[in-house]
């Protein structure tokens, strides 16, 4: 009678992580999730601001800024989006009156199916960001900045611990092709702590890009370039040219989802 109570006592706790093995009930092992499985969903504009309350329009030739004043925390998510036009779009961090650490030239081929996603590092200062619309006034677009909250903060650190880099030396190029599982790529870009300036491109076809980030700042470490990229079709590469001087290399880590 124990052995009895003891197993509908373990079947009733266990619940639906549970089958059944020569009549009785054992644990099944739970799933594992993986960071970029955690952060897969978080890439989004409603992530960023869920009542819409810091979404703005921002028309072609016109700009909008964002301000952030909380000295104890340094990770801002940035998102973008179109209804399916193109988005050409600069990005940039201010600190104070004069002083621009990280700009970022975006674009992507249709701001629907591939919106512009990125974390920008504030150096735990006082900063705002500015979303520029340098395309035409026929193709508005949505921007939205606010502080990264839960996973999404520890991203730029955790993608370069948990992936192998690769050394990209200063005027080289290269390129890694996507497995045509992947539906989501998270990407991150830095250097040592010595300048980053490069460019990454998400290429369908050859020589033909779909979305690309540019960046700009004087420290590769404190302000990584961190985006993620939607691959909504097929046969993907990815192609980063560092456009350093020789003597300034910068490291890529890469996860698929």
């Amino acid at each position: 009678m124990k052995l009895a109570a003891g197993v509908l006592a373990l079947s009733a706790f266990q619940g639906a992580n549970a089958f059944t093995a020569g009549g009785l009930q054992l644990a099944r092992k739970a799933p594992t999730v993986t960071m970029a499985d955690a952060t897969a969903s978080l890439w989004n504009i409603n992530e960023v601001s869920p009542d819409g309350k810091l979404v703005q329009r921002i028309e072609g030739k016109t700009r909008k800024t964002w301000s952030f004043n909380d000295l104890s925390r340094d990770r801002v998510q940035v998102a973008i989006k179109s209804e399916g036009r193109p988005i050409n779009a600069d990005v940039q961090l201010w600190i104070g009156p004069d002083w621009t650490p990280f700009t970022l030239k975006t674009y992507s081929d249709d701001g629907r199916a591939r919106p512009i996603h990125t974390l920008i590092g504030t150096r735990n200062k006082n900063a705002m960001i500015e979303v520029r619309n340098v395309g035409e006034q026929t193709f508005p677009i949505e921007a939205a900045a606010n502080y990264a909250k839960g996973d999404m903060i520890s991203v730029p650190q955790e993608i370069p611990a948990t992936t192998p880099g690769e050394r990209i030396d200063g005027g080289a190029l290269k390129a890694f092709p996507l497995a045509e599982s992947t539906e989501q790529l998270e990407v991150v870009l830095k250097t040592d702590g010595k300048q980053l300036n490069a460019r990454i491109e998400l290429l369908n076809a050859p020589n033909s890009p779909k979305q690309t980030f540019e960046c700009f700042t004087n420290n590769g470490e404190l302000n990584s370039l961190c985006v993620s990229f939607n691959t909504p079709d097929a046969t993907n590469t990815v192609r980063v040219v560092n456009l350093a001087p020789l003597e300034f290399p910068c490291y890529i880590h890469y996860n698929e989802i």
